[in-house]
């Protein structure tokens, strides 16, 4: 059936993500195909110490990101978008964001960015044995009552940026267990939040806040259940023209860590996938628990509810792209207009010419801070000795190195201490749009062949189409890995690039390098306030 007539019965699913610096819309077929997409533009605030996105920001956004996706729907097909098969929303993984008895907004929302509460993290960590990052959600509530904030007497319900939204369209308090997993430690046997770390934390919490804290968490559902359905308020916030029904089923929300490995194929043990945008994160779906908590690694879960070691590094693109920028003014200045797909590909090529090693040079992409490497504050840096080799070639694969460097601590106490098996790790995110480069040199950061799908580039949003479209149309006891291999990926063309011997050598000695030089950029944030 032609992509019009499916889209005016409704056979098609939606998927909305929101990303660092963009919120996107796929819509796609009974078959999972995109047939048409929207997105919105929007970049986070330092305000007051705090990364943010105002509510605002949040309804513009997702309002913009919808209306664009209709208008792309009426261009391409003469159809009025108004019905649709079933609908998710997903985000940026956890954060903060609490809510009073009458539905207000106690503090601005706290983005996954902010390392404020590091301190609570690593007093739960010790509590509960188990590591508790600063982003996760239960490490803010408790920071902000160790702080003594004054809202949190008020609280009645938490949650993160998609719970919110998902709030918003069908007024149901859940979240899909891989994100839930991210606010609070989940029991892969009950899939409920664990019981023993509940008890612990509300006795740690006793008699400083009114609540306990199962009761402002949002509920817990797994990939196929039902989420609940858009009410007519939320079909008007979604759409303020009025052209969309309420009524449409929506699936649970989840991160885009959990969207990210659907859309790449990777929810099964032994697989994995790295998302490498803003931010980069590896997510290896783990066979058994590993035999010890790890700083530099945490335990989430797949959208069914298996267990994910995770590797989540705060910095990954944006110090690449300001010196891409760099670079595109400089043309500019020669009067030469180069489009900004060619210079990424031009200068990301030119890297793959460099020494194995980078010649001696050596970045790190700290825009904000990165826990996995203990370093508090952004500070991005270029350091060279004196007889480095000063190349272009060198100073590109030099970025590319240091984009995966972070990672590639985290990757090798898996990969290396507790001996995870890997068959296959796929690559996904802006890192790869330019063929090859940034794929060979993840292969070499982590010694295994790396896999980049065509459909790769339609990113979280698709992925989260995926599982809208799982809810609806999977058969009696389908799982979500026999869907996805059978509805999704089967026949889906692939490129798998395995690591080249020299180039695994020079990013070892770059490795090296990388973690020696690690004090120079904690010096750093002492000597340029």
């Amino acid at each position: 059936m032609e992509a019009a007539k499916l889209i005016e019965l409704g056979r098609t699913a939606l998927g909305i993500e929101f990303g660092s610096t963009r919120i996107k819309a796929v819509l796609v077929d009974e078959n999972n195909r995109p047939v048409a997409s929207g997105s919105h533009e929007w970049e986070n605030r330092h305000i007051g110490n705090i990364w943010s996105y105002s509510l605002d920001d949040i309804r513009e956004g997702l309002q913009d990101c919808y209306a664009d996706l209709a208008k792309n729907v009426k261009e391409k097909y003469g159809v009025t978008l108004t019905t649709i098969g079933a609908i998710g929303v997903s985000a940026m993984m956890h954060g903060y964001m609490v809510f009073d008895k009458d539905d207000n907004l106690l503090v601005p929302f706290r983005t996954w960015r902010n390392n404020t509460a590091a301190y609570a993290g690593d007093r739960l960590s010790e509590l509960f044995g188990y590591h508790i990052p600063a982003r996760w959600s239960v490490a803010h509530l408790y920071q902000a009552i160790l702080d003594g904030e004054p809202h949190v007497k008020d609280i009645v319900f938490q949650t993160t940026l998609e719970g919110y939204v998902h709030w918003l369209l069908t007024g149901k308090k859940v979240v899909g267990i891989g994100e839930a997993s991210g606010m609070f430690p989940v029991d892969p046997v009950t899939k409920q939040y664990n019981a023993r770390m509940l008890e612990q934390f509300d006795a740690l919490i006793a008699g400083k806040v009114p609540f306990k804290l199962e009761d402002i968490l949002p509920g817990i559902l797994l990939a196929g259940e039902d989420a609940g359905r858009l009410t007519p308020e939320g079909a008007k916030f979604l759409d303020p023209s009025g052209n969309l029904r309420y009524g449409i089923p929506l699936c649970p929300p989840e991160g885009d860590a959990e969207t990210g490995m659907v859309a790449t194929n990777a929810i099964k043990p032994r697989t994995g996938n790295v998302s490498a945008g803003t931010s980069i994160f590896a997510m290896i779906v783990l066979e058994k628990p590993l035999s010890k908590a790890y700083g530099e690694i945490d335990l989430v879960m797949t959208p069914v509810g298996d267990l994910v070691g995770m590797v989540h590094c705060n910095n990954c693109t944006s110090d690449i792209n300001g010196w891409v920028n760099l670079f595109g003014e400089f043309a500019s200045l020669l009067g030469v207009d180069i489009p900004k797909w060619k210079l990424y590909d031009t200068l990301y090529f030119e890297a793959e010419k460099g020494d194995k090693d980078c010649g001696g040079l050596l970045s790190y992409n700290y825009v904000s801070n990165e826990h996995v490497t203990n370093v508090d504050h952004g500070r991005p840096l270029f350091v060279r000795k004196a007889d480095s080799s000063f190349t272009l070639a060198n100073f590109m694969r030099t970025h590319l190195y240091s984009a995966f460097g972070a990672l590639k601590v985290g990757c090798d106490i898996m990969l290396k201490e507790e001996g995870v098996k890997l068959d296959k790790i796929t690559g996904h995110g802006g890192l790869f749009k330019t063929e090859r480069v940034g794929q060979s040199f993840l292969a070499a950061a982590i010694n295994a062949p790396v896999t980049v799908m065509t459909t790769a580039g339609e990113g979280g949003a698709w992925g989260m189409a995926i599982l809208a479209n799982y809810m609806i149309r999977r058969t009696a006891n389908e799982s979500l890995a026999d869907y996805l291999e059978e509805k999704v990926f089967k026949g889906q063309e692939g490129v798998t690039i395995a690591p080249d011997p020299a180039d695994v050598a020079g990013f070892e000695a770059f490795s090296d390098r990388y973690v020696e030089g690690l004090p120079i950029v904690r010096e750093a944030i002492y000597s340029l306030k």
